[in-house]
């Protein structure tokens, strides 16, 4: 596996801990999330909508840095704390990241080790999919109570129609979507199994429920591409 937070097992924390997929951890998720860059773009253009020009921001499933470093190079006045719950995988983000350290504060755990803010922003992306409909629902109603009145908030993760006559249609597209991206077939072929088999996969329109669920109003879907969705909102 060259990248856990794409291609999970049964136990996503240990797939953080295995050395050759974190050596290889940014080989992966461009191969398996469509735009993978515009999306970091895009995250950085909704948050500045409504962030002030020092923004506090809070990230969760920090692990690795791709995030924080395309954020943190868009808005060199703001300043992160990213939370994870790998070690290796906060110490490759350290690495990765080098000269942007010094506005970044990187936290070993999950969303009740992250401080209690007040932040002006957050995000949570290709992470909400290993929780299950609860433990989803609890954690980002942490994350709202973590953000200012009115903050930005942008997820992104795997989320598509689940009824059975189409899942495994879509399971299908993102395996073949990552071939065409230089993913070897029997890679992408275990990719999708891992998927279908271990992700808590939900709907789209149960996500948006979540996310009001927890707080969240000002709900919009600006990303779609194949299984992954992202939306943005407010706190």
């Amino acid at each position: 596996m060259t990248n856990a937070c794409i291609q999970p097992i049964r136990n996503a924390t240990d797939s953080f801990k295995d050395p050759e997929a974190i050596a290889h951890y940014a080989e992966g998720p461009p191969r398996f999330v469509p735009g993978l860059e515009a999306l970091h773009r895009m995250t950085a253009v909704l948050l500045a909508e409504n962030a002030p020009a020092s923004a506090r921001v809070l990230v969760l499933g920090a692990g690795g840095g791709l995030e924080l470093g395309s954020l943190a190079r868009a808005q060199p006045d703001w300043s992160f704390v990213g939370v994870d719950p790998s070690q290796p995988m906060l110490d490759l983000a350290g690495k990765t990241l080098g000269p942007l350290m010094p506005r970044i504060e990187l936290v070993h755990g999950y969303i009740d080790d992250a401080p209690a803010g007040p932040f002006d922003a957050a995000t949570c992306l290709l992470t909400l999919h290993f929780l299950d409909a609860a433990e989803r629902l609890r954690t980002t109603r942490a994350i709202h109570a973590r953000l200012k009145p009115g903050a930005p908030f942008v997820a992104a993760h795997s989320s598509f129609p689940q009824e059975p006559a189409s899942r495994p249609r879509w399971l299908s597209r993102y395996a073949a979507y990552a071939v065409t991206a230089g993913a070897d077939p029997a890679q992408a072929a275990s990719a999708r199994a891992a998927v279908d088999a271990h992700l808590n996969l939900l709907d789209p329109v149960e996500d948006e429920h979540i996310l009001r669920d927890a707080g969240f109003s000002d709900i919009a879907m600006f990303y779609a591409a194949f299984t992954w969705r992202g939306w943005v909102a407010r706190a």
